[in-house]
Formats: structure tokens, C-alpha cells, sequence
């Protein structure tokens, strides 16, 4: 139980099944994925005045206008990256409140996790201690420079949206290794899959998705 949510935590775990038999309904078929997302307690990551609302499958606003996705958004960018392979290394480029951080650290050795906001980013450090996640690296910093001196990653993650691909990230990946991305064009948005061979980058175009755009710098 969550010590700034008194009460909510007692009924939690059911509410948190709950949520993940909604997303197995949804057409989540990564099991490893779905008991990672039973396992975190996702309303430690979202303002307690909103953490009844914590397992509904809606974003939520975190302020400085972010948003901590939905369930079913993160487990489908999870299940996508993983692809039913472990992974040792991850890059997330946006922390935000670290709820999708946390996941990823339930599924990898060590992830590396890239957040823009500076009062964001101490947001999440707190979030994920209370959550007891000690193997996830944050850093201050442009997501679209990556972390090439811990590269390369098995899989990377990006919760902003770009019209494309940073090049920079793409060097880091791994060969065998995914970028899962949301990609503007128009007014649309659509989940990318991007991954590399030995031979270069294959794409694929994939769910409809609504993310906030992918600014350059620190806040």
C-alpha cells in the first residue's frame, strides 16, 4: 500500500487485475507484460487527488503539460519493444511521473530513462524509490541526443512524438533491437515500429495513438 494513497492500496491489487483482464481483452497478448502491469502500483505515479481514477484506461495529467499514458498504451509500447524477448538494456526517452520506467524495469537488468523537465524528473525519482525500483538510471537531458556512452540498447522507447526518428537514437539500438516511437504526419499519430538488421532499419506503421510532440533541449 502505497503510504501517500491511504486506502486506495487496499483494493488495488483487485482494481489492478481488473485492469489487466481489460487489457488482455483489448488484445494484449504478452503475458510477461500483463503480470508486470498487475505488479506496479500505478496510482503511486499520478496526483493523489486523481488516484481513483489510476487504473481506468485514460491518460491523466502530470502538469507541464504531460501525461502519464494509459494502461493499454504502455503495455502495447511495452509488449511491442519486448516482442517476447528478454531485455537486458532499455532506453526510454520521457520519464514523465517514471509509471512507464517502472514497467520496463520489471522486464529489464538496467533502464536508462531520458527526461527533459527537471521538476518532472524529481517527480519520478521519488515515484519509482516508493515503488521499490532501484535498476532505473535517470537523467536530465534532450532525449534526442540518447546516452551513446551506455549504448547499445536491446529496446527504446520514446513517449513523444516525432515526424521522424531521431538518427541518433537509431545508432544506439542494438542490431536485433527495436525503437517503438509515436510518429506524426498531418494530423495523426501512429505507433512505429523501427527495427534494426544487419543490413539497416525495417518500419512498421502500427496503432493510432495520441502523444504530446517531441520538443529539443531541457526545461
Amino acid at each position: 500500500m502505497s503510504s501517500r494513497h491511504p486506502g486506495i492500496g487496499m483494493t488495488s491489487q483487485r482494481t489492478r487485475l481488473r485492469m489487466v483482464e481489460r487489457l488482455r481483452s483489448q488484445g494484449i497478448r504478452d503475458e510477461t507484460v500483463l503480470a508486470v502491469m498487475g505488479e506496479v502500483p500505478r496510482h503511486i505515479f499520478v496526483d493523489e487527488a486523481l488516484a481513483s481514477r489510476a487504473y481506468e484506461d485514460i491518460s491523466l495529467p502530470l502538469g507541464f503539460g504531460q501525461s502519464i499514458s494509459s494502461p493499454h498504451t504502455v503495455a502495447r509500447m511495452t509488449e511491442l519493444a519486448r516482442a517476447g524477448q528478454p531485455l537486458r538494456k532499455i532506453l526510454e526517452i520521457g520519464t514523465g511521473c517514471g509509471y512507464q520506467t517502472a514497467i520496463l524495469a520489471k522486464l529489464a537488468k538496467q533502464v536508462y530513462s531520458m527526461e527533459r523537465i527537471a521538476a518532472l524528473i524529481r517527480k519520478a525519482r521519488k515515484n519509482l524509490r516508493e515503488a521499490g525500483i532501484a535498476n532505473a538510471h535517470l537523467r536530465h537531458g534532450d532525449g534526442q541526443v540518447g546516452m551513446p556512452e551506455v549504448a547499445p540498447f536491446d529496446a527504446i522507447i520514446m513517449t513523444a512524438a516525432a515526424t521522424q526518428a531521431p538518427g541518433a537514437l537509431l545508432e544506439q539500438l542494438n542490431v536485433g533491437g527495436r525503437m517503438v516511437l509515436p510518429m506524426a504526419s498531418n494530423n495523426d499519430q501512429h505507433l512505429c515500429v523501427i527495427e534494426r538488421t544487419d543490413k539497416g532499419y525495417i518500419e512498421r506503421r502500427m496503432d493510432p495513438v495520441k502523444f504530446v510532440p517531441l520538443l529539443p533541449g531541457v526545461g
